[in-house]
């Protein structure tokens, strides 16, 4: 495969300024365009839920310094609406057309809404942008009422952080135990039991009816107060150009092989949209964390000058809430996989591991901090190991 002369990258987020990294560190000297919505340079996503809520910081890590996009032709706040394939050219939303030898897309995820009465209401908070966190962290302030719609990862560190900051805060969530479709009833209770020490109330087993000028209704016919409603409900990945344009999707994102290569050879797409073949797991294996983005783009820069070596990076992602730090490595199905613990559920300091046929599939360190690189061989790996040898024996003498 012949090198491209000029790649263009679609998406400023983590994922395509990453790759537009790797392809430059790779050497390659050819012209590199990236597309982005937005009007800031790169920047990082954790900290729009931890640092900057809780005013730690005044923005999230940039992607790379400014001097890099030197060597880049960076167009913000340009909107590509249409991919055609057959002419190797990407639309944008003025109607110009810009080629391209080969193409990443790196089109993201959108926060989800829920389809009840009131959802377009004004001051309904969803947290996806700098802009997003910024003026969600002005409304937690010491007594304001906060509701929390979804007890996922960003519900939790939303809970946390305006409980941090003085807020009065209630959790909603159908779910029985926060957390619990990643994590299982035993973990995810530690996190209940966390933020209840911590003054956070949970309305747990109850959805959502509708929202009003006064807060949330819910489908039991209560209500909850609030002056300040979040919504956490999960992201949709934003497939829609892949869609237009023809490319397989699958599993809620774009089909691509191990080597992040969609079904147009000269398209790549990379993070939260990417359904991946991946070598390690059975299926195809779509990840809307910070490691996968990060990564990811790094990877699709050598597939993207010819390479043909698969992404094999098993899924990591972190999480801070109160005085727990967490990470967690692999891909656990939490309601089957066996759940072993070492160390103590009751202090917060352990390391939780999952089991599939004596093989490990996932394991999360709490508190924690020495194990990592033997917790990561060990899940790349799918160790054989017994409970008992998990229950007993420190990670690296695992390895």
């Amino acid at each position: 495969m012949a090198e491209p002369q000029r790649v263009v990258i679609v998406g400023s987020g983590l994922a395509g300024a990453s790759a537009a990294g790797a392809l430059r560190d790779r050497g390659y000297g050819g012209d590199l365009v990236v597309f982005g919505r937005e009007r800031h340079r790169p920047y990082e996503l954790p900290a729009l839920s931890k640092d900057v809520l809780l005013g730690a910081a005044d923005g999230p890590n940039r992607v790379h310094e400014p001097e890099f996009y030197e060597e880049v032709d960076l167009r913000l706040g340009v909107e590509i609406t249409a991919v055609r394939l057959a002419d190797h050219v990407v639309v944008d939303s003025t109607g110009a057309e810009h080629s391209y030898d080969r193409l990443v897309l790196a089109t993201g995820s959108t926060p989800r809404a829920l389809p009840v009465p009131g959802a377009d209401l004004p001051g309904l908070h969803t947290l996806r942008t700098v802009e997003d966190s910024l003026a969600l962290r002005e409304k937690l302030v010491e007594g304001a009422r906060v509701v929390v719609v979804g007890a996922g990862w960003i519900g939790c560190e939303v809970a946390a952080a305006a409980r941090t900051r003085g807020a009065e805060v209630t959790v909603v969530d159908p779910v029985d135990v926060p957390l619990r479709r990643v994590l299982g009833p035993t973990v995810g209770g530690v996190f209940r039991e966390l933020h209840e020490a911590h003054g956070v109330r949970w309305r747990l087993g109850v959805g959502v009816d509708g929202f009003t000028p006064d807060g949330v209704r819910l489908a039991d016919g209560t209500e909850v107060a609030g002056d300040v409603v979040v919504l956490g409900v999960g992201a949709a990945p934003n497939t829609a150009l892949a869609r237009e344009a023809g490319l397989a999707l699958a599993d809620g994102g774009v089909a691509v092989d191990a080597a992040l290569r969609a079904s147009d050879p000269d398209v790549f797409a990379i993070g939260d949209i990417a359904a991946h073949d991946h070598p390690r797991y059975d299926g195809r294996v779509r990840v809307e964390h910070w490691a996968n983005a990060k990564d990811q783009g790094v990877h699709v820069a050598g597939s993207v000058l010819g390479a043909a070596e698969p992404y094999q990076a098993s899924p990591y992602f972190f999480s801070d809430q109160f005085e727990l730090g967490m990470e967690y490595r692999g891909l656990a199905d939490p309601e089957n996989d066996r759940l072993v613990v070492r160390g103590s559920l009751e202090r917060r300091e352990f390391t939780a591991y999952w089991l599939r046929d004596g093989r490990l599939r996932a394991a999360m360190n709490v508190n924690q901090w020495d194990d990592g690189t033997a917790l990561q061989a060990l899940v790349d790996a799918h160790a054989a190991v017994s409970p008992d040898q998990l229950r007993t024996a420190a990670p690296g003498d695992l390895v």
